[in-house]
């Protein structure tokens, strides 16, 4: 991706979608328990999540109560939910020509891939990394403010207010350039 600064920076940003899970545990064998998706449309927040109904494929011991502790979703909300599929049907569409891009792309991979296997999908989007993306498009003044408002928000360790979190540094980033 080549670096573009000024107004071509509202453009570039605004091709992207901040993805974020929250997921049964960290390790390969977990899964995705609610997925958040953030973008910029006509500068605008836009937010959609959902709690995700494990897959009957899934390996439902891999639950950790450390990881429970941290997004504080308790096994039982989950009962409730969508079903994986129908929740990973909702994604395609709502990330539809939208780049993704996440803090944490090695995991945020490994989630969707196993919420969209239950799709019979094997194409997972490719998910750049919401830092190299953020120096691409701003510097200066504009990236100090990105930083600055991320550094001041609490991290909700909730999938679609994470996200978010991550959409609103690049608003704030995109009230400064020049």
């Amino acid at each position: 991706m080549r670096s573009v600064r000024g107004h071509d920076a509202n453009q570039l940003i605004e091709a992207f979608a901040v993805i974020d899970f929250e997921a049964s545990s960290l390790s390969e064998l977990s899964w995705p328990i609610e997925v958040g998706l953030s973008w910029i449309d006509k500068g605008q927040l836009r937010t959609w999540s959902s709690l995700i109904k494990p897959d009957p494929s899934w390996v439902l011991n891999d639950w950790s109560t450390k990881s429970s502790a941290i997004h504080k979703i308790p096994f039982g909300d989950l009962d409730g939910a969508p079903p994986a599929v129908v929740i990973a049907k909702a994604f395609m569409a709502c990330s539809k020509g939208k780049l993704l891009v996440s803090d944490a792309p090695l995991y945020e991979t490994r989630w969707l891939a196993k919420l969209l296997a239950t799709t019979g999908s094997c194409d997972v989007p490719t998910i750049e990394n919401y830092h190299d993306v953020s120096f691409q498009a701003f510097d200066g003044y504009a990236l100090d403010m990105l930083y600055e408002r991320l550094v001041r928000q609490r991290v909700p360790h909730r999938a679609g207010p994470d996200s978010a979190r991550m959409v609103q540094g690049w608003l704030e980033a995109l009230s400064h350039v020049n």
